[in-house]
């Protein structure tokens, strides 16, 4: 299990990556933990200056394991090491950056809204079907997708559950750039050890200045959060997760 989050330092960089190919990178509780562990020793490290999330190719995240959060809609306990991750990303003190390629659903579209900066490849489809599953918007994305995209746009991405190209999303100021599959690390890392260069209190205060508040952005999570638990157990939830998991199984 410890194998589907890798950690490893790239001089002032911390990489998590996540590789679970497998499964699209379906993201369980012991790979949230590990996640925000990782967050969380990094901030406290003086030596890392930036934090990096790369997923395999062809695959950022699937989202969240749905097997794992059927395990909750049935008994109506757990998660928490979901709500410790996406509190994880609200509260970071270094700046991070994401490479993205292929698959970005739920999740996988949403820890890049926290994101500094976030470089896309061509095939990337960034998409958030949380209400097809009979649930609510998490990690704060009812607050950011609405400041970057308006009202309408925000929508589209939370509530249709559209789907957001990578020039799309480029376009929308979702994202920072496109690049090829095969320049899609290298450009990630580059970008990444360029900010580890720059003066460290300088640039914590910039970044602060031009993100949210974070205490809004905590209370929208939690909001965000005591909806999701409550959809989760919901019969409507229940029936839309195990529709999903027939279908796959079929």
């Amino acid at each position: 299990m410890t194998d589907h989050i890798l950690v490893e330092r790239q001089g002032a960089v911390q990489i998590i990556r996540i590789n679970r190919p497998d499964k699209k990178n379906a993201l369980t509780r012991a790979m949230y933990a590990r996640m925000s562990a990782a967050l969380g020793e990094g901030d406290a490290d003086p030596s890392v200056r930036a934090h990096v999330f790369l997923g395999v190719p062809g695959a950022f995240s699937a989202g969240n394991d749905l097997a794992d959060f059927l395990v909750i809609a049935t008994c109506g306990e757990g998660g928490n090491e979901v709500w410790d991750f996406l509190m994880a990303l609200a509260r970071s003190q270094k700046p991070m950056v994401s490479g993205v390629d292929g698959i970005a659903v739920g999740i996988g579209t949403t820890l890049n809204l926290h994101c500094d900066l976030t470089f896309a490849t061509p095939r990337t489809l960034f998409r958030t079907p949380f209400v097809d599953l009979g649930l609510v918007p998490e990690a704060g994305s009812s607050l950011i997708a609405s400041q970057i995209l308006g009202r309408q746009g925000a929508f589209a991405l939370l509530g249709l559950g559209e789907g957001f190209s990578a020039e799309r999303a480029k376009a929308a100021g979702l994202i920072y750039d496109v690049v090829a599959e095969d320049a899609l690390e290298g450009a990630v890392l580059a970008a990444a050890s360029q900010i580890a260069a720059k003066p460290p209190q300088a640039l914590k205060i910039a970044r602060d200045l031009m993100r949210e508040p974070r205490e809004e952005l905590v209370a929208r999570i939690k909001a965000e959060a005591e909806h999701f638990r409550e959809r989760l157990t919901s019969d409507e939830a229940r029936a839309a997760l195990t529709a999903f998991m027939t279908r796959k199984k079929g």
